[in-house]
């Protein structure tokens, strides 16, 4: 019972380290997101896209 406990011990740790890692990965990622969100060359994609969503609906 004592070698179970000193184990459970030394990995109390663990789930904090592995939270901040997880939410720093997530930060990045929607970060990256944003700045190509702002970028010149997404704005022209989603417009030229929105554009062309009537030529491709019939009647719309």
């Amino acid at each position: 019972m004592k070698k179970f406990l000193r184990t459970r011990r030394g990995e109390l740790g663990m789930t904090t380290a592995e939270y901040t890692v997880g939410t720093l990965g997530a930060c990045t990622v929607g970060g990256v997101l944003v700045k190509i969100g702002q970028s010149e060359w997404f704005g022209g994609l989603v417009k030229d896209v929105l554009s062309k969503i009537p030529d491709l609906i019939p009647g719309f």
